[in-house]
């Protein structure tokens, strides 16, 4: 390799000379690597397998046994160097082995794990602000006031309850006293006793309120010891918020990221120009990020990128080892924006409308509802850059239905029934028995692996991906239920073809409970979200029963796959 060349410009061990390079540059949010991305990512793998520089537990090797087992993003980006030759960089998500800068490796955009950096100062503060709030939290004295406060706060509750209870007693005794009194006293005696009682009320209630007034500032004697620790731990709690705030303030103006173009924009800059305003936690150090910013400052060409998972799946997410991924929109689409610029990307498949030659198959017809056979890849609604759809298709060739149509929907990639209702009546009728989930829906899925039991039930909760829209995440935490219930249908050359019953209707439920490690673990053939891409995603809605709108009677509607 040239001289010339930088030091992180891996060159390749195959020989890469007769493979035609791409006319147009990798989409990175939606793509099937180049081969010869494949072939930079496959001498990446081997060097993860062979290197002993550092050590990571990525939950592949049982003999490591050093941290708990994360698996992590890796990427390649094929350049091409000022004399012509081509090699790829490499970059890793996040750190890896705590560390930032591992040999073969890009570094990144900045480095926060730099000794004697304002960002460590300013992580040493914040750390020393933490364990001072935490010195005072377990501070003796502190539990003793605290301790002290609540046992007195309960113990003059009870006294002044049981004052009160005295007090009304002795209130409803000279009552019924003086009823009494009023009927066999002399007026002059029945003024004496009136007089005595009025004395007696007065002189209760000056001890109830004075009871109350000494139990009241003893308490308040205690809060002030105890606010001694409080307002403290108060005062350092936003002292850690002012500094955090001005900490990562800072550090989003650290971080630069130059385009093609030579312009350079901080994270601040990029991201408030979006909805966020603020960039989310982590922006900047995926490893696309990484590797565009080493090539653009070293003047290398990009030429394809790839990005793949390495190690166990995350508890989360669905990622897979050796998986290709494409970057993630919350995080990198507006970086990976303002970086591309001017350069020529491949076009953007996520706006090109796939159903535009394929037809909607009508099934059932009558003066309430239609159902339909929609086709794969065809949305169930308009989106916001494909208009084409069920609604407005259906809307064309239906203009007299009044109703709102759509009861329920299907992913674009999913085909089957769908059920449309042509009046307001109908529509509510139908939408009101999904929500009672009284409705019974049968799906078939082919499943890329074969299955070691034959049904059963997957509950993980569900909740969006703010990070990279439209995934699903699995949180026991922030998810809604979820709940499938599946069986065999028969298993083929190492494919298992499938029925699923999805008991709730979440966004994405039957591709992230087939995909999941703790589901089925194996994805839907063609799941380009959660697996592999193929021809088509291979989940139909095969069948469907409700109850009619009119006749009140079960119905039911059937239409099999073409897989």
């Amino acid at each position: 390799m040239p001289n010339s060349a930088p030091l992180l410009f891996n060159n390749f061990v195959a020989d890469v000379q007769n493979i035609p390079l791409p006319t147009e540059f990798t989409f990175p949010f939606y793509y099937e690597p180049h081969a010869i991305a494949v072939i930079a990512s496959k001498e990446l793998q081997q060097h993860l397998l062979a290197q002993n520089e550092w050590q990571h537990n990525f939950g592949l090797n049982n003999n490591v046994t050093q941290g708990q087992a994360i698996g992590k993003m890796f990427g390649v980006l094929v350049v091409q160097n000022q004399e012509g030759k081509l090699g790829y960089l490499a970059a890793f998500s996040g750190k890896l082995a705590n560390g930032n800068h591992h040999s073969k490796f890009v570094p990144p955009v900045y480095d926060m794990l730099k000794e004697g950096d304002f960002f460590e100062h300013g992580g040493k503060e914040i750390v020393g602000i933490n364990q001072r709030i935490e010195k005072l939290l377990n501070d003796s004295n502190y539990a003793i006031a605290q301790n002290e406060l609540e046992t007195q706060t309960i113990q003059a509750n009870a006294e002044l309850q049981a004052l009160k209870l005295f007090v009304r007693q002795e209130k409803k005794k000279r009552k019924t006293i003086r009823e009494k009194g009023k009927l066999e006293l002399a007026p002059a005696d029945y003024e004496v006793l009136h007089e005595k009682h009025r004395k007696q009320s007065f002189q209760q209630q000056f001890l109830l309120k004075e009871k109350s007034s000494n139990l009241e500032q003893h308490l308040e004697n205690l809060k002030k010891k105890a606010a001694v620790f409080e307002n403290e731990i108060q005062r350092l709690k936003s002292l850690r918020k002012v500094k955090s705030a001005a900490l990562q303030e800072r550090l989003f103006k650290e971080y630069q990221f130059i385009n093609n173009e030579g312009i350079r924009k901080s994270l601040l800059e990029i991201f408030g120009q979006t909805a966020l305003k603020r960039p989310p936690a982590g922006a900047g150090e995926c490893a696309a990020p990484k590797l565009f910013q080493y090539a653009f400052l070293n003047n290398l060409k990009p030429i394809a990128l790839a990005e793949f998972w390495w190690g166990v799946s995350p508890s989360a997410d669905v990622k897979k080892h050796l998986h290709y991924y494409p970057a993630c929109r919350g995080k990198c689409e507006p970086i990976l924006n303002h970086m591309l610029k001017g350069i020529q990307l491949e076009k953007n498949p996520l706006i090109e409308n796939l159903a535009k030659e394929k037809n909607i198959e009508i099934i059932y017809e009558d003066g309430d509802l239609l159902v339909i056979n929609k086709p794969e890849e065809l949305l169930s609604v308009p989106g916001k850059s494909i208009k084409d759809s069920v609604y407005t298709r259906i809307q064309q060739t239906h203009p007299q239905a009044t109703g709102p149509l759509i009861v329920h929907r299907l992913d674009m990639s999913t085909s089957g029934i769908l059920v449309l209702a042509l009046n307001k009546r109908s529509h509510d009728f139908i939408q009101r028995q999904f929500i009672q989930r009284t409705i019974k829906k049968r799906y078939v899925a082919l499943l890329e692996g074969v299955l070691n039991m034959n049904n059963g039930e997957i509950n993980l909760p569900l909740c969006l991906d703010i990070n990279d829209r439209p995934r699903q995440l699995v949180s026991h935490e922030y998810g809604k239920t979820a709940t499938t219930k599946w069986e065999i249908i028969e298993c083929c050359n190492g494919k298992t073809k499938v029925y699923f019953y999805p008991e709730t209707g979440r966004t994405h439920q039957l591709r992230v409970h087939a995909a999941h490690q703790d589901g089925l673990n194996t994805p839907i053939v063609g799941d380009d979200l959660y697996g592999s891409k193929a021809n088509r995603l291979h989940l139909h809605a095969e069948q469907i029963t409700f109850q009619h709108p009119s006749t009140k009677k079960l119905v039911t509607f059937h239409v099999p796959e073409k897989f």
